[in-house]
């Protein structure tokens, strides 16, 4: 009725092994899956140490009473065949699981409700160190991003003095340019004051030579003749002028 030990039939081939190892080089993506948290709980069990996934696992053959079944079964055939002899040492344990099973019972709920607040009080001590270490981050991350900004307006402040340099390099420049166009011109206006000099002393050097050769070459004849010649000309300019006002 119960095909619970059911033989599977074996398959040789020749290309299994080659299957196997090609089995290791292609992975699912569900193998690249981060792995599930633990939970907190343990599963359901039944009679305080049997899982409920067995239950679970056999009643599709077996139905409900299957798994109790099977489980007094094995214990028949056990006892039965003398696997397990029971002997002083069984009502031994059997008297150390009651005294287990009653103290589980009757201070299990105080002890785990125990165990359960100082694991609260650990799990609240780690969040407080995760939230301090998290806040530390973040504010690591934030004043990193700061840096990282400072350091980006660095260059803009390094472009600012490499301009700076270059226009007190220009104004140095034009300076000295200016100075040399000053001396320059300074120097050039000397040399024109210098030549102008030169050309008036000559000028009135040759006006004095020339005069004084000239006065020096007149006669006391020709200095007479040429005052009345001027007296002359004089009259003859007074007559004009008396006959032009009274026309």
């Amino acid at each position: 009725r119960f095909n619970l030990f059911k033989k599977v039939p074996t398959i040789k081939s020749p290309c299994l092994p080659r299957l196997v190892q090609l089995s290791h080089l292609h992975t699912s993506p569900n193998s690249q899956a981060p792995v599930p948290a633990l939970p907190e709980k343990g599963g359901k069990t039944r009679h305080g140490i049997i899982p409920e996934e067995i239950f679970q696992l056999l009643y599709p053959k077996t139905g409900v009473t299957g798994p109790y079944v099977l489980g007094a079964g094995l214990l028949t055939y056990i006892l039965s065949k003398e696997i397990y002899i029971i002997n002083h040492e069984t009502f031994a344990a059997a008297c150390m699981g009651t005294v287990i099973i009653y103290g589980v019972r009757k201070f299990g709920p105080d002890v785990a409700a125990f165990a359960d607040k100082l694991n609260e009080e650990k799990v609240q001590k780690a969040q407080e160190v995760k939230d301090l270490a998290m806040t530390s981050l973040a504010q690591a991350v934030l004043d990193e991003k700061k840096e990282q900004w400072r350091a980006e307006g660095r260059q803009m402040l390094f472009d600012a003095k490499r301009n700076n340099v270059a226009m007190l390099l220009e104004t140095n420049r034009r300076e000295r340019v200016h100075m040399v166009t000053n001396e320059v011109k300074k120097r050039l206006d000397y040399q024109i004051a210098l030549q102008t000099l030169h050309r008036r002393m000559e000028q009135e050097h040759m006006v004095n030579w020339v005069e004084k050769n000239v006065v020096t070459s007149i006669t006391p004849q020709q200095e007479k003749t040429s005052i009345a010649k001027c007296i002359t000309d004089l009259k003859v300019l007074a007559k004009v002028q008396q006959a032009k006002a009274t026309a």
